[in-house]
């Protein structure tokens, strides 16, 4: 419905409202958002909220499977440094998650169920947490209530605005990345039993 909005209405500013609920629902699909933003006309496109989610397209295109993760450093649970690339040389499942959202409360079980699988085998979970700023026991008794606490959590307790999220252009959690050992994307939100069985394709025993 919001696709047939913005072909019809290619110089409506609705029509670029409706283009990021549609980029929300589809994950920022960039088969689906790309031609939908370039049937958009000129004058729109160059408005600066034109401007802005071109911009956030070229993020999301720089972090499709077969890119190099943007590396980073946030602080752990006790206010240590933590780089992404003190992982290299393993599998990382990246997760963007918070204490206070239930659907990544109820992906936590498939994280710890593949991390206690293959934990042996060349892999590890890195997560961020877009907890907020005095919230910090709320997230350490996240990570303890849900048995998180065997690999590295990193948070700066920005909320939205944490800094990694902005980053990797997550509007919304849950939101992963499963990167392999060279520090490249290699699949985007395994949601369920669907981490399991990607880690299964990639991971020899």
């Amino acid at each position: 419905m919001q696709a047939k909005f913005i072909q019809e209405n290619p110089s409506s500013f609705f029509s670029l409202v409706a283009l990021k609920e549609v980029s929300v629902m589809n994950n920022m699909d960039m088969t689906v958002i790309e031609p939908l933003f370039s049937s958009l006309s000129d004058e729109l496109r160059m408005t600066p909220a034109g401007r802005e989610f071109a911009e956030a397209m070229n993020k999301e295109k720089a972090l499709i499977e077969g890119k190099q993760a943007p590396d980073f450093t946030q602080n752990d649970v006790n206010d240590k440094p933590v780089k992404l690339s003190d992982f290299r040389g393993k599998y990382i499942l990246l997760d963007f998650w918070a204490s206070w959202c239930g659907p990544c409360r109820q992906e936590n079980p498939f994280v710890v169920k593949a991390f206690n699988q293959f934990k042996d085998k060349n892999f590890t979970v890195l997560s961020v947490s877009l907890d907020k700023e005095g919230n910090k026991a709320a997230w350490l008794k996240a990570i303890e209530q849900d048995g998180l606490s065997a690999w590295t959590h990193v948070s700066d307790l920005k909320y939205w605005d944490n800094n990694v999220a902005r980053m990797y252009g997550v509007r919304g959690v849950p939101t992963n990345y499963l990167i392999d050992p060279t520090g490249k994307i290699i699949a985007k939100n395994l949601r369920g039993e669907e981490l399991q069985k990607k880690l299964e394709e990639v991971i020899s025993n």
